[in-house]
């Protein structure tokens, strides 16, 4: 049986469960004797309020009683996928909100999923097919099946079966159900949209690394640039200088000298600047140095001049970029690790595959060729989902060093040229965050409801509130709080300020407390 034909098979024989037998909510051992097609109830056990242990994981705390149900799925011969469904016990707020995955996966979210019970939802998540590192992509070799299972099928048939595991605890369906996830797992919420539209009203899609193809293609470039020649290496000690050359030159822009840039796109920073004049040291930049820093902030071109994916924003490169983008030695950095496997496990089946010497041109016609049904969500027509009544927020930290924020950008524009901007408008908001690096963390505000976390000033202020009274009462957003929390215990910081919609960005009035959001505006450049 094909992958697509056993795909839509399972579905169609979950969502024709319709009612299963409806349990008692106090009645979660029940819930074990459920049948589904290709799937087992491993567990289905109440766990009591408190706290709660998982091996690997700091405690979960302040969690109400809950039923919690463990499920593996098996939707091909070679296909492993453990899910759970946490459910509370009382206090249900009639919301289902699935949770994804980062990086390659491997384990479920949670911590995320303590944060969801904790707020009233009924949630679930899985490992996408597999339990690895999520650093490690070799469970992916010679497994077409995983590979899917890790593109798309993981988290729709989780969708599909904790709606039927809902419904059979509370004896009702759902109201409204919801998704929240950042990188990979942003990736995996525009899987949702484009390709399933009808599993979530409402979803929350942070960084998303929806094109893979073309970011980890832009990510060995970048490694053959920094690596290739050792002088042209920039290592970690270089990372200030480099960072408060660039806030010399932009950090003003916004109105506000406060180490944030607002629109890092406004920023035009020539690496020149720090040219070493006489003998090389932490202060400074080498020719070939220089070069490679023009490239990453660029972003890599092919054989014929044209961009394969954007590049990097200035201003954080220290610290952001010292993991992920340089490492402690040439080759080094987390962004080679994960390209690395992705094309000996996921797209070129050859572990023995070097970055150094690969061609870029035929990478990026490989990576497409032989992953890009399973892994990249790139499709700009959402009117299926629109069509359903589903909304979207997107969302991207300006100082991501992992994945680009033009790359949200740019999608955007391709959902307004494939809709027209009306319709993409009624469906999709895209929040660009200034001072914040992936997905969380940074020198500007970045906490704000997603991910679980709180909004900035409590209930009602944070993007799944936001996202769902778009979903549920038609209200669309506008500017989201964010919040960084600073100074020391004894003397803690609040900064609160708006993140606006794009195209609008955040402007300091020029006079009042750069502490709170009154003192902020957004505006259209």
């Amino acid at each position: 049986m094909s992958r697509t034909v056993l795909l839509i098979t399972s579905a169609a024989v979950l969502l024709a469960l319709g009612s299963p037998a409806a349990f008692a909510a106090s009645d979660c051992t029940s819930l074990k004797s459920m049948t589904f097609p290709d799937a087992t109830i491993t567990a289905a056990e109440g766990v009591t309020a408190g706290s709660m242990e998982l091996q690997g994981l700091e405690p979960l705390t302040n969690l109400p009683a809950f039923c919690r149900v463990r499920v593996t799925l098996h939707p091909t011969a070679d296909s492993t996928i453990r899910f759970e469904a946490w459910l509370p016990q009382k206090s249900w707020n009639g919301r289902l909100l699935d949770v994804g995955n980062g990086g390659f996966a491997g384990s479920i979210g949670y911590g995320q999923m303590a944060s969801n019970l904790r707020r009233g939802y009924a949630t679930a998540g899985s490992d996408a097919g597999h339990q690895a590192d999520a650093e490690d992509a070799s469970w992916a070799y010679q497994h077409p099946e995983k590979i899917a299972d890790f593109g798309y099928r993981a988290v729709h048939l989780t969708a599909l079966l904790s709606k039927a595991v809902v419904k059979a605890y509370y004896a009702k369906a759902q109201e409204k159900s919801y998704f929240d996830a950042c990188s990979d797992g942003g990736r995996e919420a525009l899987m949702e949209a484009q390709r399933f539209p009808d599993d979530f009203d409402g979803i929350l899609a942070g960084a998303p690394a929806n094109n893979w193809a073309h970011m980890l293609v832009n990510g060995l470039a970048v490694t053959q640039a920094t690596s290739r020649d050792p002088s042209a290496y920039i290592s970690a000690l270089k990372l200030p200088a480099i960072t408060q050359a660039v806030l010399n030159a932009c950090d003003g822009l916004d109105g506000l000298k406060d180490g944030v840039i607002s629109d890092p796109e406004r920023c035009r920073f020539d690496p020149a600047v720090l040219q070493c004049r006489r003998t090389e040291d932490s202060s400074c930049l080498t020719t070939p140095q220089i070069h490679a820093l023009r490239m990453i902030y660029s972003g890599a071109k092919d054989s014929k001049g044209v961009t394969i994916f954007p590049g990097l924003m200035p201003g954080d490169e220290n610290p952001s970029w010292h993991n992920w983008v340089l490492g402690n030695a040439p080759a080094g950095a987390s962004g080679t690790n994960y390209l690395s496997g992705y094309f000996r496990y996921m797209v070129l089946n050859d572990p023995t595959w070097n970055p150094l010497t690969a061609d870029v041109d035929t990478s990026l016609q490989a990576a497409i060729d032989r992953s890009g049904k399973d892994v990249d969500a790139i499709d700009p027509d959402l009117s299926r989902f629109a069509a359903h009544g589903g909304k979207l927020i997107m969302y991207h930290g300006w100082n991501d060093p992992a994945i680009s924020p033009l790359n949200s950008i740019q999608y955007l524009a391709d959902l307004k040229r494939a809709m027209g901007s009306a319709k993409a408008d009624d469906v999709v908001r895209l929040y660009m965050v200034p001072g914040m690096e992936h997905c969380v963390g940074g020198p500007g505000p970045n906490i704000f409801g997603q991910l679980g976390l709180a909004g900035a000033e409590g209930k009602g202020t944070g993007a799944m509130d936001l996202l769902q009274i778009w979903v549920e009462r038609g209200k669309a957003p506008g500017p989201i709080l964010a919040v960084k929390a600073t100074g020391t215990h004894e003397a803690p910081v609040r900064i609160v300020r708006p993140v606006c919609p794009y195209p609008q960005e955040t402007k300091y009035d020029g006079k009042g407390d750069p502490k709170i959001p009154e003192s902020f505006a957004c505006k259209t450049p």
